[in-house]
């Protein structure tokens, strides 16, 4: 058996240990979401102009755009404005591909499910520098709907008609996951 003396030294070093590792951690670069941010401390205007649209969906771009305006807004740390000169930053973006597929089938292996998969391409430029801040060239959303008779389940156009808050959610997905990678360096 370990004598008294030396269970308290083992105690007592287990929690100066303990202590030290605590307030180490306290610096470990962690931040609260939404506060943090890599970017230059000089850019304090980013251009978001309309993204490009290589499908067929109607308005997609659009829609994407405005809520990642809108999700760099909410963050309010930085002046959004829609032209891609006279800014620090420019986010540039572009729809490549829409694609619908089946995801589950009833009894009379039919369609009952449907998943709509977006593809796409973000970059954010330092327009001082001539540098490229952030890119992903390759996003991928997906979102599930319910298929409903009727309509072509493989008309992207017919998706949207009849679900518009399918297209919302995915255009939230989209708009937080690029300003949350831009602005907090994931």
């Amino acid at each position: 058996m370990r004598s008294a003396v030396a269970r308290s030294q083992s105690d007592l070093f287990l929690r100066v240990l303990s202590v030290l590792c605590v307030l180490v951690s306290g610096g470990c670069g962690y931040a609260l979401a939404g506060r943090g941010s890599f970017l230059p401390a000089y850019i304090r205007t980013i251009g978001i102009p309309t993204f490009t649209n290589r499908t067929t969906v109607f308005n997609l771009e659009t829609t994407l755009t405005q809520k990642v305006r809108s999700e760099f807004i909410g963050r309010g740390k930085y002046q959004i404005l829609p032209q891609a000169g006279d800014v620090d930053a420019l986010l540039t973006g572009e729809v490549t591909s829409v694609s619908i597929t089946a995801a589950s089938f009833n009894t009379q292996q039919l369609a009952s499910r449907y998943a709509i998969t977006m593809t796409a391409r973000v970059e954010l430029r330092d327009v001082r520098a001539k540098s490229v801040l952030w890119e992903n060239p390759s996003l991928v959303f997906r979102q599930e709907y319910e298929a409903t008779s009727g309509q072509s389940a493989i008309d992207p156009a017919a998706f949207f008609g009849q679900d518009a808050n399918a297209l919302d959610r995915m255009s939230t997905d989209f708009a937080r996951t690029i300003v949350s990678a831009i602005l907090e360096a994931f």
